[in-house]
């Protein structure tokens, strides 16, 4: 028994509740464990599966209404992630991970946010994101006759 304790080594006992000694948590790892696998690592989507591109998503932040139908859709409010690691992962997807950089000042996402949206869930996804882009839209052909 001593030499297959010496190969395989020895068990370490279970104990519930230890603490991890190497903290792995971070935004890029919460999209890469709970985004990634229907949004990709570059966050490209799967149009015919209708998972939209999250590349553009700050765009949603130019129009009235984009900034709660971001933490308002399914993924979001379905996911396992607290309230404080929705805000994190969306803060760190806008600034520094996915995509285009937020327009202008961007103030980050909170906590209470992101309760307050979980409370109002969207009544229809679909019909929500397409007003918005018409608005998008509308936004950019006004911007480009003004000039």
């Amino acid at each position: 028994m001593t030499s297959q304790a010496g190969t395989l080594g020895t068990m370490a006992p279970i104990r519930s509740q230890a603490e991890s000694k190497a903290k792995t948590h971070s935004a890029r790892s919460a999209y890469i464990l709970h985004c990634a696998g229907c949004h990709g690592m570059d966050g490209r989507g799967v149009s015919q599966a209708q998972v939209p591109d999250l590349r553009a998503m700050a765009d949603f932040l130019k129009v009235p209404g984009g900034r709660e139908f971001l933490i308002k859709v399914p993924g979001v409010m379905g996911s396992a992630l607290s309230d404080a690691e929705i805000a994190e992962v969306t803060n760190w997807m806008l600034i520094d991970g996915i995509g285009r950089s937020p327009p202008g000042r961007f103030q980050p996402y909170t906590e209470k946010e992101v309760q307050e949206a979980r409370r109002s869930p969207l009544v229809d996804v679909m019909q929500s994101r397409q007003a918005l882009i018409n608005l998008m839209r509308d936004s950019s052909a006004e911007a480009a006759l003004s000039k």
